[in-house]
């Protein structure tokens, strides 16, 4: 499939990465204030008063967070220990891979936030059903969406 442009693979790879550079601006701020807050939690008083559940919640969506991270910053070190050595568009594919990867562990991250969140704010189980449509809102909204635009581009070319 041609790219409607006039570029030999190097450039293109080049094109990708500044792209792709772009979008993980996005994302890594957003993941890193997130995770700053998430540390925080910990130290606040009330946390002792967290229920068991409430804690365990709390544990795996830091894990998560700092999981998010290390995947959304990792094309950044992976860029860093190969340039120079001519594989740019090999670069690009893994770093490609890397950042759809953080977008997921992004997406259970924010599911597990708001499931600690809304837990303590409502007490009932009407948190579980908010971070579900909410999960669903993210999938839509990350992924659904672009591969529908992506199959009605293949269908009219």
């Amino acid at each position: 499939m041609g790219t409607g442009r006039t570029e030999t693979r190097e450039e293109r790879a080049d094109r990708q990465w500044s792209e792709l550079l772009q979008e993980l601006r996005v994302a890594q701020t957003g993941v890193q204030v997130l995770f700053a807050f998430l540390l925080a939690v910990a130290f606040q008083s009330r946390f002792e008063d967290l229920a068991a559940t409430d804690r365990t919640i709390y544990v795996v969506t830091v894990v998560l967070a700092a999981a998010t991270a290390a995947a959304l910053i990792g094309p950044v070190s992976y860029h860093r220990l190969l340039t120079g050595r001519r594989l740019k568009p090999q670069t690009v594919v893994w770093a490609s891979r890397l950042t759809v990867l953080g977008l997921i562990l992004l997406l259970c991250t924010m599911c597990a936030a708001l499931l600690l969140v809304l837990r303590v704010a409502l007490h009932n189980a009407t948190a579980f059903w908010l971070v579900a449509a909410m999960g669903v809102w993210f999938v839509l909204c990350w992924f659904v969406f672009p591969v529908l635009a992506l199959i009605r581009d293949t269908r009219a070319g």
